[in-house]
């Protein structure tokens, strides 16, 4: 299990590098992707996919993607209006078929993956992008593996008992101080060798923050799978489940990680 995890490891790294790093159409198309099939591994939980319902879901997906591609911004409420009507539509016209429940998940779904997901994209696309898109992974997947560490040592007081035993509030902050370390050395590194002017001050910062988000994300998703008794989302990913068990803390990082680089203008 350990070697497979690995190596299921190792390949998303590769892919991350190739796609992340090349950015423009390449990581368009991988986001929206893989956006795509953490929908669905959503949908299934619920019971809509295949189904109008969760059709509806797709449609809107496509249709935020080709707008974010054509930079047309301004029409982004609209669609997240006209998505909703057409929900509702699908949802009285077919009563008693699904459940109101269905109905604000396939529209939470759309959110929660689709558009939080679409930030890395738009994160790589900032002027200094091709740097400040790495803290996106950095500060999620750092702040666990510190978390993880941290806790293991010295965690003693439970963060969230019933649905995650095993996470501490020692091991949290010790991800939090974790992350924004590894936010300080990555901009250190990148003035050395990658020709950046990164404030390791503003690095901290947006990697803490980022941080801190992360294990909200990733306590949301086990809370959906809690209320759902499943283990996985998905096997796409061998060892690691899927797309939404191994990028959960990715989908809350990316907004946040875009939104300070742009206002602190790193």
């Amino acid at each position: 299990m350990f070697r497979t995890r690995l190596l299921s490891g190792i390949v998303l790294v590769i892919v991350l590098v190739a796609t992340v790093g090349t950015g423009g159409e390449l990581l368009f198309a991988f986001i929206g992707a893989i956006s795509l099939v953490g929908m669905t591994e959503l949908y299934k939980v619920v019971g809509v996919q295949g189904k109008a319902l969760g059709m509806v879901g797709y449609l809107a997906a496509l249709a935020y993607y080709g707008l974010l591609w054509r930079q047309a911004e301004e029409y982004m409420t609209m669609l997240s209006i006209l998505f909703l009507v057409l929900l509702m539509a699908v949802y009285v016209f077919t009563f008693p078929t699904f459940l109101a429940e269905q109905v604000m998940t396939v529209f939470f779904g759309f959110f929660y993956v689709a558009v939080m997901l679409s930030y890395v994209y738009q994160t790589r696309m900032l002027e200094d992008g091709r740097v400040v898109v790495w803290l996106i992974f950095l500060s999620s997947w750092g702040c666990d593996t510190c978390a993880y560490c941290v806790g293991v040592l010295i965690g003693k007081h439970k963060m969230a008992p019933k649905l995650s035993p095993k996470k501490s509030v020692e091991g949290g902050i010790g991800g939090i101080v974790g992350a924004a370390m590894l936010g300080v050395l990555f901009a250190l590194a990148m003035n050395k060798w990658g020709g950046a002017s990164a404030s390791p001050v503003h690095y901290a910062v947006i990697c803490a923050a980022g941080g801190a988000i992360s294990q909200v994300g990733d306590l949301a998703a086990s809370a959906i799978k809690r209320n759902h008794e499943i283990k996985d989302y998905g096997k796409l990913i061998p060892g690691h489940g899927g797309i939404l068990d191994r990028f959960d803390s990715v989908i809350f990082t990316a907004p946040i990680i875009y939104y300070l680089a742009t206002m602190l203008a790193v």
